[in-house]
Formats: structure tokens, C-alpha cells, sequence
């Protein structure tokens, strides 16, 4: 068995497949207030939450050397009947895939890239709820495997082709 030390890098075989994170970057962001400057004691209980979440993807490039692939996430908070916030992060990535097989590539843009993404997107939602007087929301990780096999079920459903098999 070879072990290596915790200082050590494990060696990636060049001919194995990799993601290269080329930049990631906050697209979009906006955090509306509908409760803004009620008194502090309106905020007591937790509010609901509805939260949306979709990713999207396109290819960037003039020989579609890399991709982009965006992290959506929609919160509304009510208490009952009343609006307390809306909030809505778009968080973006440009990502490059070495030794990628083509039919891998979607599953990697829907399941692997907004799991990078995740933590930085949520990390943008907790501190703008933070700063509109509200205790921080934290989102708890999210599956995307799931949701990238509704989106499948969805397409086959509306007769599309999957993405390595329409030209992109």
C-alpha cells in the first residue's frame, strides 16, 4: 500500500478526466425588503421559506473550449400572510473539461458545477439576509443529481435531445 504524507499531493494521471475552474463569479444579486424597518420584535419567529433553485449552461468560446454554468437560487420569506424579504443570487462559473467523455459532459455541468458553486452562492444569501436585519439564512447543501434527471425527465418529455446530442 503506498501511503503519502498529509503535505503530499496525490499524482492525477494526465489522461484522467478533470474540471478546471477557470473563474467563478457572482452574476446576480438582489434582495428585496418588504418588512424593512418594522421593529426588531417582528422578527421573533422563523419565517417560511420558499426556495426555487435552477442551473443553466451554455457553451463560451468560438470551439466551445469552455462552458458557463450558472447557479440560480430564489428565496421568499413570509410570516403567514405578510412578505417579509425576496432574495435572489445568480452565481456563476467558467469551467473547462480535460479527457471528459462527451456524453459526460452535461451530468458535469448540472451536477458537478453548481456543487462547486454552491457554498460561494449560499455564502452570498446568508450575508445579504444578514444585512437587511435578518438572521442569516443557511441553505443546507442541495443534491443536484436529482435535479438534473427531472430536467432529463422534462426534455424527453417535451421531445428535446440531451445536450451532447443537440450540437452543443
Amino acid at each position: 500500500m503506498d501511503t503519502q504524507s498529509a503535505g503530499q499531493t496525490a499524482q492525477v494521471s494526465p489522461d484522467s478526466p478533470q474540471i478546471r475552474v477557470l473563474s467563478q463569479y457572482l452574476k446576480e444579486l438582489s434582495f428585496r425588503n418588504q418588512l424593512a424597518g418594522v421593529s426588531a420584535d417582528a422578527y421573533d419567529t422563523p419565517p417560511q421559506l420558499d426556495m426555487g433553485v435552477e442551473v443553466k449552461s451554455r457553451p463560451v468560446g468560438a470551439n466551445n473550449e469552455a462552458w458557463e454554468a450558472d447557479l440560480c437560487i430564489n428565496l421568499a420569506a413570509r410570516r403567514g400572510e405578510t412578505a417579509m424579504f425576496s432574495a435572489n443570487v445568480v452565481y456563476s462559473g467558467l469551467f473547462q473539461f480535460v479527457n471528459l467523455q462527451p456524453e459526460a459532459i452535461e451530468p458535469t455541468l448540472w451536477i458537478e458545477c453548481p456543487r462547486l458553486l454552491f457554498p460561494f452562492a449560499r455564502q452570498h444569501l446568508a450575508e445579504v439576509t444578514r444585512e437587511g436585519g435578518y438572521p442569516p439564512v443557511m441553505i443546507n447543501p442541495i443534491d443536484f443529481t436529482p435535479l438534473y434527471y427531472e430536467e432529463l425527465r422534462h426534455r424527453r418529455e417535451q421531445g428535446e435531445r440531451p445536450l451532447e446530442a443537440s450540437g452543443f
